[in-house]
């Protein structure tokens, strides 16, 4: 019966750390599912509902920010910029509804990128952007014009959407250095399409988003999920000892007993 009792307290101890970690949630995270549940609201053509969780995300923001500083200078002005492009795609009368969703995806990005240390939800969009790029970059080798033209512009949209979010994970450096090759690649499209070095250029900025991808990839897990793998397995193994204990105990006395009849 002692081992039953102890059996079920291991169980509910087991789920307690999972019950903390799902119900805690910090400022930060309930700012991010007011930027998702505005997305939400502007993919189903609902931009009055977007409008006003924008609003409400512009209130519980400036009273987050008002008593501590929390975030930096830069952090704050990409949030405060990516909320003005999603509410202006709420509220226009005429934007296109896939330009909506791109600004309210861009904002969403960005405070998901604030919010979480691991794995943000940008990476996501990592093969979509790298194979509208190989694409583009085959249409340069086989000099075909036009769609270049198009897969690279398209490249360009995408790429403008996880740009804020990249800003505030990435190293400046490195976004430095993919500015400054996209920007060639742009302006000087022709050299690209009829010049073998302007093609290494493709080759080079294929390497950097590669490069931006897998390091954001190796990123360590957040740190509270590890504190509850590491408890969690901690209370498995204290209990298979004690079970074990109690065997070795059990099969001690099972000895004991039986050397007595012996004797007898």
């Amino acid at each position: 019966m002692k081992l039953r009792q102890f059996l079920l307290f291991v169980m509910i101890i087991l789920l307690i750390p999972f019950s903390v970690y799902a119900e805690t949630q910090t400022p930060l995270e309930k700012l991010d599912d007011i930027s998702d549940e505005a997305l939400q609201m502007v993919k189903f053509h609902r931009y009055e509902d977007a409008k006003k969780l924008l609003e409400y995300f512009s209130d519980q923001f400036q009273i987050f920010t008002g008593s501590t500083q929390p975030l930096s200078v830069d952090e704050v002005r990409i949030i405060h910029t990516s909320h003005d492009e999603a509410m202006e795609a709420a509220v226009s009368p005429n934007m296109k509804h896939e330009e909506r969703i791109q600004k309210l995806t861009k904002f969403r990005l960005v405070m998901d990128a604030i919010a979480t240390s691991h794995q943000p939800l940008w990476t996501e969009m990592e093969n979509q952007i790298m194979t509208t790029f190989h694409q583009a970059k085959q249409a340069a080798r086989n000099g075909d014009s036009s769609h270049f033209h198009s897969k690279f512009n398209q490249f360009l949209s995408l790429y403008n959407i996880i740009y804020p979010s990249m800003k505030i994970d990435v190293p400046v450096e490195n976004i430095q250095r993919l500015d400054a090759r996209i920007k060639f690649i742009d302006e000087y499209r022709s050299e690209v399409l009829n010049n073998l070095d302007g093609q290494q250029e493709l080759d080079k900025l294929d390497s950097d988003l590669k490069n931006l991808f897998a390091n954001i990839e190796d990123d360590e897990a957040d740190p509270s999920l590890w504190w509850v793998i590491i408890s969690t397995g901690s209370i498995i193994i204290m209990t298979l000892s004690y079970v074990g204990w109690r065997k070795y105990q059990g099969e001690k006395e099972l000895r004991k007993d039986r050397s007595r009849e012996h004797k007898d």
